[in-house]
């Protein structure tokens, strides 16, 4: 009988495994010679969960256009069978849960396609998979192995779908086939046209939020982020390039050597080109490797030649065709290459991941954070999305290194918000919160400031003392009730929860007023940019008190009721300096010269933080009669040249003068610049010292010229910036902001507008890198201004405050432009 039995199941287990198809078999095309749409990736690892006791397949959420995020775990029966108790032993190890454990399993985390362009990634996914569960099992008995074969299912769809439709048959390998030229805005963002490998801290985007709950159920011990790059670099994989953030182990650097030499075997024994330790660095902490770093991880970026350009195949500059069918085949290399390794070590991940969460030697223990309670409650909600601790203190005074002093410092921190870095994910609280991180060299892939005290507005102490944080939760929801016997509602104005508030309103047909003066009622005092919500301006409206009630307790809003109009100061309801919000009509161009990343963080905040309406309009449809449509223009950053030539900005300044609004961005700004009747000029910079003599040209020697260019280079740093907070743009803020420069692009004080945010006289960084030609070149310049033309306004953003939609300090600013700057009625 027993033996009847094990014949039935291996009759079952040999018929399970003759059903499991290749890709090949299962696609109807060898992977490689087509571009698989997304849906068919999803298909495929369905069928392999259905047909092998090795994967289960698992939804992690949906992207923007609805398409599903998924993920695999791929390991041996038993793991599998025991898969929760793998994955909590793992957060026991780390201190994350309570327990105890020795685990030996390894669990390697690799993902596909962030950029949706760099397509080859998913393909090899799902080679990878197959390979594992049919010729790699042993390597699954002390590992499990999660693959995320698309983390941007949209951004590769478009670029797919447009390949697909475009494409010669047989491919075209000339380089300026039309099937090598991806038009704007390509496949390489989400789709908010934002770059999700530089989201991984922020959060700000679907795909992140919803598989960082995954990521951090797992927290891997290996993860893989696989890309592409241009046509012409071969394949570039660990270990990385200098600078290192200096919270990355010993171990973790040295391990990243081994994965690369073993990687080095294969592509050896095939005669594949690699390169390694050159350009992807390991500081800022929002990408795909170094976030998995900073949480313990080996975290590691490989890169493949191919890109949008490189389709099914092309001809490189060195004379060979670069195929997807090879670079998916050098993906799928390394792919199984990492899973051996960590196989391979599974007891020693384990060790020293232990190791990387025990945090009782750091510098600051603490952060202690105080300011406007909606940015402390934003950085909470961030902070629950990566679960980092953190509690509220019971009061006294701390002492330490002070954000805005820039020196050692006390603060109040009665009910103040305490991170502390002592905490298991200790080392991630202190690469988000350090006031400045080191440095080994300012020649690194990205931005080198990004320090959450100042991005979030806050007030914030670093404490070599850990402070206790067990005081009560501040944040209590408000609840108003409905008063028909008010003249009028007073709301403060200080946070973007007070700005989705009043877009909330404008959108219901509530008008509303804001004060360009300080307001005193009943005793109480608000301040400039408060908004006034009278009876008086809503007469038809019969549901007027329980309508801003409603939508008040909806955005947790204080409504301050007033029985009279009258004020205590003399500025009553109805001065002259209690204007009226306009429900603006704005328009967005977006298109080829208009940068994707900086028109998809606008449109995100348009929809998503605001919730207002904005009209995005290709450039090439953009014309005088369009304007009259708006009442507002919204220039992103880019390099507009042809498309904002001298008619088109003879058009803008005649809309402007007739009361239209311009709001530039950035790159925008520089449209403006010299040009009649925009009072904008451009700052003299100090000249470049390696072009002293023009008669004996730059003698650089040709190893340092890379070098020799920093001192004019600004790579993302944070600056002290001066307010003027009369001005209705700083509305909310005081006279001090800290703004986020990405570039040393300088501009003259504005001769006959305003300068709302300048830097006076020797510039001031308190955090990055910034080269002393560059920062001499910002002493005496504008940051943010208004200039009057005609009845209208062109408002003029040096730094984008936008910018991957992290600032959240900055974004205050652009909402005043939007409803409080020059506040008039658009009269065409």
């Amino acid at each position: 009988m027993n033996k009847i039995l094990l014949l039935f199941i291996s009759v079952i287990s040999i018929s399970a495994s003759a059903q499991l198809q290749t890709p090949e078999s299962f696609l109807d095309y060898e992977i490689g010679s087509q571009f698989s749409r997304h849906s068919d990736i999803v298909d495929y690892f369905e069928h392999v969960a259905e047909n092998s006791d090795l994967v289960t397949f698992h939804n992690y959420g949906k992207t923007n256009e609805r398409r599903p995020l998924t993920y695999a775990i791929v390991s041996t029966p038993e793991n599998l069978a025991n898969i929760e108790t793998i994955r909590q032993n793992n957060l026991i190890n780390a201190g994350l849960a309570s327990g105890t454990a020795n685990p030996e399993i390894a669990i390697v985390w690799l993902s596909y396609n962030v950029h949706g362009n760099e397509a080859s990634g998913s393909e090899s996914a799902m080679s990878t998979v197959y390979e594992l569960i049919t010729n790699k099992k042993e390597w699954l008995k002390n590992t499990v192995v999660i693959i995320d074969p698309c983390v941007n299912p949209d951004g590769r769809d478009r670029y797919a779908n447009w390949y697909n439709q475009v494409a010669s048959t047989p491919y075209d390998v000339k380089q300026v086939a039309a099937e090598h030229d991806e038009p704007w805005p390509g496949g390489r963002p989400n789709h908010y046209l934002f770059d999700l490998n530089r989201d991984w801290a922020w959060a700000t985007q679907v795909e992140s939020q919803q598989r960082l709950k995954i990521y951090n159920q797992w927290m891997p011990h290996i993860h893989v982020d696989f890309h592409e790059q241009g046509i012409n670099e071969p394949y570039y994989f660990s270990p990385a390039a200098e600078p290192f953030h200096e919270i990355i182990t010993d171990f973790q650097r040295d391990f990243q050597t081994e994965v690369g030499k073993n990687h080095a075997k294969y592509f050896d024994q095939e005669g594949w080109l690699f390169f390694t330790r050159e350009r992807f660095d390991l500081l800022y902490p929002s990408y795909g490797d170094t976030y998995p770093t900073f949480m313990g991880s080996i975290g590691m970026t490989y890169e493949q030649a191919g890109h949008g350009r490189a389709g099914l195949g092309i001809n490189t500059d060195e004379g060979y065709v670069l195929t997807l069918k090879d670079r998916a085949a050098h993906h799928t290399t390394t792919g199984l290459s990492t899973v051996e390794m960590g196989s391979k070590n599974a007891a020693k991940l384990n060790t020293e991941f232990k190791k990387f969460f025990e945090n009782s030697n750091v510098k600051y223990k603490s952060y202690i954070l105080t300011g406007n309670p909606d940015n402390i409650k934003a950085l909470t909600e961030l902070l629950d999305r990566h679960e980092i601790k953190y509690g509220f203190s019971n009061g006294g005074n701390v002492t330490g290194y002070s954000y805005t002093q820039n020196k050692n410092a006390s603060m109040d921190a009665t009910g103040a918000l305490v991170v502390n870095a002592t905490q298991p994910k200790g080392k991630m609280v202190k690469a988000l919160f350090e006031p400045d991180a080191k440095l080994s060299t300012p020649l690194t892939y990205d931005i080198t400031a990004w320090s959450i005290p100042y991005a979030y507005g806050l007030d914030a102490i670093a404490s070599t003392t850990k402070v206790t944080a067990n005081g009560s939760n501040p944040f209590v929801k408000e609840i108003n009730q409905v008063y028909t016997g008010a003249a009028g509602y007073l709301v403060n104005w200080n946070s973007m929860s007070d700005a989705s508030f009043l877009a909330d309103l404008l959108k219901n047909d509530i008008k509303v007023r804001f004060s360009e003066k300080d307001l005193k009622f009943n005793g109480k005092d608000f301040a400039k940019g408060t908004l006034v919500i009278t009876k008086s301006d809503n007469k038809t409206n019969e549901d007027f008190a329980a309508t801003v009630t409603k939508l008040a307790n909806n955005h947790e809003r204080k409504l301050h009721a007033s029985t009279t109009s009258f004020s205590d100061n003399g500025i009553d309801f109805g001065s002259p300096d209690v204007k009226l919000v306009n429900k603006q009509r704005i328009a967005m161009l977006r298109g080829e010269g208009v940068s994707s990343l900086s028109f998809g963080s606008l449109w995100h905040f348009f929809e998503q933080d605001l919730k207002y309406p904005v009209t995005n309009i290709n450039i090439d449809s953009f014309n005088a009669a369009t304007l009259k449509k708006f009442d507002i223009l919204v220039l992103p950053d880019g390099r507009y040249r042809g498309q904002l030539n001298e008619k088109a900005l003879n058009n803008i300044k005649d809309w402007v003068r007739n009361g239209g609004k311009v709001i530039a961005v950035a790159g925008a700004v520089r449209s403006f610049a010299g040009k009649d009747g925009f009072d904008l000029k451009t700052n003299n910079t100090k000249k470049r010292d390696d072009k002293k003599d023009d008669a004996k040209g730059n003698l650089t020697p040709y190893d340092q010229r890379e070098s020799s260019r920093l001192k004019h280079m600004i790579t993302g740093s944070i600056y002290k910036t001066t307010l003027d907070p009369s001005h209705p743009m700083a509305f909310g803020y005081g006279d001090t902001y800290y703004s986020l420069k990405i570039g040393g692009t300088s501009y003259k004080y504005l001769e006959n507008g305003y300068n709302v945010g300048y830097i006076k006289g020797t510039p001031e960084t308190v955090s990055g890198f910034s080269g002393e030609d560059a920062k001499a070149g910002l002493t005496d310049s504008m940051t943010f201004g208004e200039a009057r033309v005609g009845s209208g306004s062109v408002i003029y953003f040096v730094d984008d405050v936008m910018f991957r939609s992290f600032w959240e300090n900055g974004k205050l600013l652009f909402v005043n432009s939007l409803f409080f700057v020059n506040n008039n009625k658009f009269t065409l």
